[in-house]
């Protein structure tokens, strides 16, 4: 069955003037416009499209592949605001993706960038977008476990921290307590389940907690060391960012695994950086 929204693969048919027609099954012929044939195809073959409306509403096909597609939240950029229709947002096609008015969730300008749920209108069959972001998230209990590794998009802060959609699928919290610095809305990174709680939000954390991210951690800064000669720049002065950008993880964490590598005299580290022992550096 063919999906508007989705990829999908779908066999040509037949070629006319303005492109191939592809068999959509139940949703019966769709164009897929000549420019976006494959050098050679011919009718008979299957290809992997993108299903999605025209701007006169008719069902089309591309090739291209979208930057999010229904059933996803994403972080998009505002490209044109109508007052009395809504915004629209560059999502990769030639057609930008409507974000109705009554789905802004506020106001909203030209250059702006906004998290969405993806979904069909069911009055218009249209793809939209919404702010309104309730609609998207799962509503069966969220099956993980401590410390499960997961994909997450932040998309709004609150005096305990700062929301995050989780695995495209759920709603979690990243604490500000755990925090070394403030995390940014629309950002996309990796975090770890703290706890599932009885109304089925999750508590996060971006590092593993305990021992349990100490110990990949200090193996991780060895081999970093080996690569760079046996010495790095980063050490307590390093900045958060600095630390998180290279090694993914917070400074607590970093400093943490230093000083379990120093105890452990696997390192010396003096003001300019940090430096593999000798026996680390031969082994």
């Amino acid at each position: 069955m063919a999906l508007l929204g989705k990829r999908n693969e779908l066999k040509v048919v037949r070629e006319a003037s303005p492109g191939f027609y592809l068999d959509g099954e139940n949703l019966g012929e769709i164009l897929l416009p000549g420019r976006y044939m494959p050098e050679g195809g011919k009718p008979g073959d299957t290809l992997d499209v993108f299903v999605y409306r025209d701007s006169e509403d008719r069902l089309v096909a591309t090739t291209e592949t979208p930057y999010a597609m229904v059933g996803d939240f994403a972080f998009l950029r505002i490209v044109e605001v109508k007052p009395n229709i809504g915004a629209f947002l560059d999502w990769g096609l030639e057609k930008d993706l409507l974000l109705p008015r009554r789905e802004l969730g506020g106001f909203r300008n030209e250059g702006d960038w906004v998290v969405v749920y993806i979904s069909i209108d069911e009055k218009s069959d249209r793809i939209v977008a919404s702010a309104h972001l309730n609609a998207g998230f799962s509503r069966t209990p969220p099956p993980y476990v401590k410390e499960q590794p997961v994909k997450l998009l932040i998309y709004g802060e609150t005096p305990l921290g700062f929301n995050a959609i989780v695995d495209n699928t759920y709603r979690g919290l990243v604490f500000r307590s755990d925090l070394a610095s403030p995390l940014i809305i629309g950002q996309y990174i990796n975090g770890f389940v703290r706890s599932v709680r009885s109304d089925g939000k999750l508590d996060l954390a971006l590092d593993r907690s305990g021992f349990g991210r100490i110990a990949p951690l200090t193996e991780k800064i060895i081999e970093t060391l080996k690569v760079n000669g046996g010495r790095m720049l980063y050490h307590d002065n390093s900045t958060p960012e600095e630390i998180r950008m290279a090694f993914g993880v917070s400074k607590k964490a970093f400093k943490q695994a230093i000083g379990t590598l120093y105890r452990n005299r696997r390192i010396r580290i003096d003001a300019e950086g940090i430096e593999v022992s000798t026996e680390d550096q031969e082994s």
